[in-house]
């Protein structure tokens, strides 16, 4: 092995690392539905089950985001994959409601430490010169690993034994895994401070920023609103009306999205900053439009295309915003408008999935579904019309 591949292999396991933990938030996915049944909760429960991970991410990200640029990389990756671990546990435990709440309040504190911790690091351990390679390590996790989440706990759960512990037995083995990997790799922050050191950075925005900052969020609102949709509902969508009970499709048709959404972020470098956010916009309606689709006429290959399209939409639009943001924001505030973004986008991705919850008990899932649609195609397209007027420049 020479010298320049053997230099990426810290930065790959870190990007591994990266994949495990994002993996575990959305191992439950295709699982819900066993938990219904198990549990005898409504759909309402399971979105609201699913938004108590978003708020969790919210709250770390405004309270101790910051966080391992004082006190470093790897000790912030250590407490976030003991959060991993303490999730599965929970899940592993589950004998009542309150286990799933605890588990994906875990599961929800953990994505938010590594969200900017692991990003960093893997960054910073590339060899120099490669960080447009860093940046493709970082995004393939993080999408990457939210993709294989779902797509292998669908798997276990129809295809092996105990479909409700296994797949958090195999995650607890990664876990444990990956905690030996961090102990090995070099810490990137040479002056730590002390954890006193901390303290909360409330979003705010540069006023070079703003016009750029708000059709961006519309975007990534959208886009991590149709992700919440998927990875809370589409199970009981399958299962329900289209009569599909085997999880690992469930699971598939979710993992889709993530990585179609990892190939629409790879996508940006090739049309541009300024074409990523209006392309992304149309393709989120598109995905919206083949969501409605699916749910009047109960098709399973629309699903399987709203969740392609919409998710290669929701890449272009997410990564587009964050390079946008970042190239309005002066230098000393760019984390701090990042960090915004990530929150608009978390805020997405919680509060209207429990809209569609709490409208599933008196108009039925199809009809809070198309509500939602309705909504968010609204959205999307006032941003996607805002940017065609007034295109984003180029980053220099």
């Amino acid at each position: 092995m020479d010298d320049d591949r053997r230099g990426w292999i810290p930065c790959l396991l870190s990007g591994a690392v990266f994949a495990v933990c994002m993996a575990g938030t959305t191992l439950p996915t295709p699982l819900y539905p066993l938990y219904q049944e198990k549990f005898g909760f409504s759909e309402l429960t399971v979105t609201v089950v699913y938004a108590v991970y978003a708020f969790a991410v919210i709250g770390v990200l405004l309270l101790a985001g910051n966080a391992s640029d004082a006190v470093g990389r790897r000790p912030v990756l250590l407490w976030g994959l003991g959060f991993a671990a303490a999730s599965a546990v929970c899940f592993l435990c589950a004998t009542a409601l309150g286990w799933l709440y605890a588990g994906r309040l875990l599961s929800g504190l953990s994505a938010g430490l590594f969200t900017g911790a692991a990003t960093a690091h893997v960054m910073e351990l590339a060899p120099r010169g490669g960080d447009s390679r860093a940046t493709f390590v970082a995004t393939a996790a993080n999408m990457g690993g939210l993709g294989c989440g779902p797509l292998l706990a669908g798997l276990l759960a129809q295809y092996a034994p105990w479909p409700l512990h296994l797949p958090f037995v195999v995650h607890l083995a990664l876990v444990a895994c990956s905690v030996a990997v961090v102990l090995w790799l070099p810490e990137t922050v040479r002056e730590r401070q002390p954890l006193s050191t901390v303290r909360p950075q409330p979003p705010s925005l540069p006023t070079q920023v703003r016009a750029v900052f708000g059709p961006a969020a519309i975007a990534s609102f959208v886009g991590f609103a149709l992700f919440g949709v998927f990875t809370s509902v589409s199970p009981a969508f399958l299962a329900q009306s289209l009569d599909v009970d085997n999880h690992a499709v469930s699971g598939l048709v979710v993992a889709l999205a993530f990585f179609a959404s990892t190939a629409g972020q790879l996508t940006v470098g090739r049309v541009g900053v300024g074409r990523s956010l209006p392309l992304g916009c149309a393709g989120l309606l598109t995905g919206l439009v083949l969501l409605a689709g699916a749910l009047r006429w109960d098709l399973l290959a629309l699903v399987v295309l709203s969740a392609v399209v919409g998710g290669g939409g929701q890449g272009l639009a997410f990564r587009g915003a964050l390079a946008a943001g970042a190239a309005a924001s002066p230098a000393d505030r760019r984390a701090a408008v990042i960090s915004a973004l990530f929150v608009v986008a978390y805020a997405g991705i919680s509060v209207p999935v429990i809209g569609v919850g709490v409208l599933t008990g008196p108009i039925g899932l199809e009809g809070a579904g198309l509500v939602f649609i309705v909504c968010m195609a609204v959205l999307v397209s006032t941003a996607g019309v805002y940017l065609l007027r007034r295109p984003v420049p180029e980053p220099s």
